[in-house]
Parts: structure tokens; sequence; C-alpha cells
């Protein structure tokens, strides 16, 4: 059951970020701190990723796990409406898929890093998420993730 009404809720997950989030605020200025200059929520590419490195090729996807549906502790499912939240998360996951298959096929590179890396129980000490990320630039891999330990 929700704490809260229907009218409040809604109020309060109007305001629920998608741009300049702390944890992609984390990413950006260590990134920058470590000599990458990036784009931000590129126009040109489908979905405006977070943070474009055009020199790179590669393209850094700092997901939300409660709106991306990941599995961790993080990602949970609301008690109410969940058929509507369920729902929700399954077509992100699908847009996410279909705009990383799209960004492959153009040659760009995706790093996904999860806020549970970030924050929570399970997070990676900063420093080893800037130095796999940093791995990742300077590598050709095509696709990465970092999430949190469970």
């Amino acid at each position: 059951m929700d704490t809260v009404d229907r009218k409040t809720r809604s109020r309060i997950m109007s305001r629920v970020k998608g741009k300049h989030t702390k944890p992609e605020l984390l990413v950006r200025k260590a990134l920058y701190a470590a000599g990458f200059r990036y784009r931000l929520h590129y126009k040109k590419l489908p979905g405006h990723p977070d943070i474009v490195l055009p020199k790179y090729k590669a393209i850094v996807l700092v997901n939300g796990c409660f709106w991306h549906g990941h599995k961790c502790h993080l990602g949970t499912i609301p008690a109410t409406r969940r058929r509507f939240w369920l729902k929700k998360f399954k077509e992100n996951q699908k847009r996410d898929r279909k705009n990383i298959g799209i960004y492959n096929e153009q040659g760009w590179r995706v790093i996904v890093i999860w806020e549970c890396a970030l924050k929570g129980k399970g997070s990676v000490k900063f420093d080893k998420l800037l130095a796999k990320t940093v791995r990742f630039l300077n590598s050709g891999v095509k696709y990465a993730e970092i999430a949190g330990r469970e």
C-alpha cells in the first residue's frame, strides 16, 4: 500500500529528473577530471544518450536501477499498480536494447553504468569504477556494464 494518495504520488514522480541526475553528474565530473571531453544528451542519436565521447566513438549511459528495471536492491517493483510498473519497465528495457543496437550498428561502443554501482550497499569503489570506465574507453570493446555487487 502506498503511503501517500495518488495525486501526491503523481506530483512526486513527475519531479523525478531524467537528465543531470546525481549519479550522472558524478560520472561526468570524474571523466572530465580524468581529461575526457564529451557531449551531453547528444540529439543526433536516438534516446539522446547521457554522455557521448566522439573521439572514442563511445557512449556512457548512467541508468537508474528503478526506471530501467535492473535486478538489484535498487530496482524494486512498487506494491501498487504492479501491472502498470512491470509493463513500464519492460518497455524501458526494450527501448534500451533497441537504442544500444542502433548505437552498435552505427559503430558506437556502449558502457552502461548502473546506479547500484554508484550508491547503496553493493556500490563499487569509485576509483575502481572510473578505472573500469577508462579501460573501456581505451579498448575496442563494443559493450560493457558496471553494476553493484550483490
